[in-house]
Protein backbone atom coordinates (compact mmCIF):
# COMPACT_ATOMS: atom_id res chain seq x y z
CA UNK A 1 0.00 0.00 0.00
CA UNK A 2 1.43 3.30 -0.81
CA UNK A 3 1.40 5.78 1.66
CA UNK A 4 2.82 8.96 2.50
CA UNK A 5 3.69 10.15 6.01
CA UNK A 6 4.10 13.56 7.67
CA UNK A 7 5.81 14.76 11.00
CA UNK A 8 7.42 17.87 12.28
CA UNK A 9 3.93 19.91 13.23
CA UNK A 10 3.23 20.81 16.20
CA UNK A 11 2.38 24.86 18.42
CA UNK A 12 4.41 27.80 18.03
CA UNK A 13 4.32 31.34 18.44
CA UNK A 14 3.70 33.93 15.56
CA UNK A 15 6.93 34.82 13.93
CA UNK A 16 8.28 31.01 14.43
CA UNK A 17 9.55 28.22 12.71
CA UNK A 18 8.93 24.51 12.11
CA UNK A 19 10.42 21.77 9.90
CA UNK A 20 7.95 19.41 8.08
CA UNK A 21 9.32 16.05 6.88
CA UNK A 22 6.96 13.85 4.34
CA UNK A 23 8.63 10.30 3.95
CA UNK A 24 7.04 7.31 2.09
CA UNK A 25 5.93 3.71 2.75
CA UNK A 26 5.24 1.25 -0.02
CA UNK A 27 7.09 3.08 -2.41
CA UNK A 28 10.26 5.59 -3.10
CA UNK A 29 9.90 9.06 -3.64
CA UNK A 30 12.49 9.68 -6.59
CA UNK A 31 10.38 9.63 -9.21
CA UNK A 32 7.64 11.61 -7.56
CA UNK A 33 6.67 15.10 -7.76
CA UNK A 34 5.84 16.10 -4.29
CA UNK A 35 3.65 18.72 -2.54
CA UNK A 36 2.32 20.24 0.24
CA UNK A 37 -0.92 21.58 1.20
CA UNK A 38 -2.86 22.71 3.63
CA UNK A 39 -6.30 22.73 5.41
CA UNK A 40 -7.73 25.27 8.09
CA UNK A 41 -11.10 24.21 9.74
CA UNK A 42 -14.05 25.16 7.39
CA UNK A 43 -11.53 25.82 4.60
CA UNK A 44 -11.04 24.00 1.48
CA UNK A 45 -7.87 22.12 1.45
CA UNK A 46 -5.41 24.50 -0.39
CA UNK A 47 -1.78 23.97 -2.04
CA UNK A 48 1.28 25.35 -0.35
CA UNK A 49 4.06 24.41 -2.32
CA UNK A 50 5.58 21.71 -4.83
CA UNK A 51 8.93 20.61 -6.01
CA UNK A 52 9.96 18.38 -9.10
CA UNK A 53 11.33 14.56 -8.68
CA UNK A 54 14.99 16.07 -8.93
CA UNK A 55 14.54 19.27 -6.49
CA UNK A 56 15.18 21.42 -9.33
CA UNK A 57 11.99 23.00 -9.80
CA UNK A 58 9.63 24.44 -7.40
CA UNK A 59 6.88 26.59 -7.10
CA UNK A 60 4.79 28.39 -3.79
CA UNK A 61 1.29 30.21 -3.19
CA UNK A 62 1.52 33.41 -3.25
CA UNK A 63 0.80 33.30 0.81
CA UNK A 64 3.81 31.24 2.03
CA UNK A 65 6.69 32.59 -0.41
CA UNK A 66 9.44 34.17 0.71
CA UNK A 67 8.79 32.40 4.22
CA UNK A 68 8.27 29.10 3.42
CA UNK A 69 10.88 27.10 1.66
CA UNK A 70 10.22 23.17 -0.03
CA UNK A 71 13.50 20.88 -0.44
CA UNK A 72 14.22 17.37 -1.06
CA UNK A 73 16.74 14.10 -0.50
CA UNK A 74 15.94 11.54 -2.60
CA UNK A 75 18.85 8.84 -0.63
CA UNK A 76 16.73 9.85 2.73
CA UNK A 77 13.20 9.54 0.51
CA UNK A 78 11.95 12.70 2.42
CA UNK A 79 10.51 15.72 1.24
CA UNK A 80 10.78 18.90 3.19
CA UNK A 81 8.77 22.16 4.03
CA UNK A 82 10.44 24.86 6.24
CA UNK A 83 8.23 27.31 7.26
CA UNK A 84 9.63 30.69 8.72
CA UNK A 85 7.97 33.60 10.04
CA UNK A 86 4.66 31.84 11.17
CA UNK A 87 1.54 34.03 11.62
CA UNK A 88 -1.58 32.80 12.54
CA UNK A 89 -3.48 32.62 9.45
CA UNK A 90 -0.70 29.23 8.75
CA UNK A 91 -2.40 27.43 11.35
CA UNK A 92 -4.28 24.40 9.89
CA UNK A 93 -3.61 20.57 9.63
CA UNK A 94 -1.17 20.23 6.54
CA UNK A 95 -0.83 17.26 4.22
CA UNK A 96 2.24 15.90 1.62
CA UNK A 97 0.81 14.40 -1.73
CA UNK A 98 3.06 12.74 -4.67
CA UNK A 99 2.11 12.26 -8.42
CA UNK A 100 4.51 10.08 -10.56
CA UNK A 101 6.29 12.06 -12.96
CA UNK A 102 9.15 14.23 -12.63
CA UNK A 103 7.48 17.51 -12.77
CA UNK A 104 4.29 18.96 -11.67
CA UNK A 105 2.73 22.63 -12.53
CA UNK A 106 -0.40 22.44 -10.37
CA UNK A 107 -0.79 23.35 -6.83
CA UNK A 108 -4.46 21.75 -7.23
CA UNK A 109 -5.11 18.83 -4.83
CA UNK A 110 -6.74 16.78 -7.72
CA UNK A 111 -3.45 16.06 -9.66
CA UNK A 112 -1.99 14.39 -6.33
CA UNK A 113 -2.48 10.53 -6.26
CA UNK A 114 -0.77 9.76 -3.12
CA UNK A 115 -1.44 11.69 0.82
CA UNK A 116 -0.51 11.28 3.85
CA UNK A 117 -2.70 11.43 7.02
CA UNK A 118 -2.07 15.21 7.57
CA UNK A 119 0.18 16.72 11.08
CA UNK A 120 -1.05 19.83 13.09
CA UNK A 121 0.67 23.26 12.88
CA UNK A 122 -1.06 25.85 15.26
CA UNK A 123 0.23 29.28 15.13
CA UNK A 124 -0.55 31.24 18.53
CA UNK A 125 0.62 33.25 21.19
Amino acid sequence: QLQLVESGGGSVQPGGSLRLSCTSSGFTLDYYAVGWFRQAPGKEREGVSHISSSGSSTNYANSVKGRFTISRDNAKNTVYLQMNSLKPDDTAVYYCAAVPGTVITTLSPKAYDVWGQGTQVTVSS
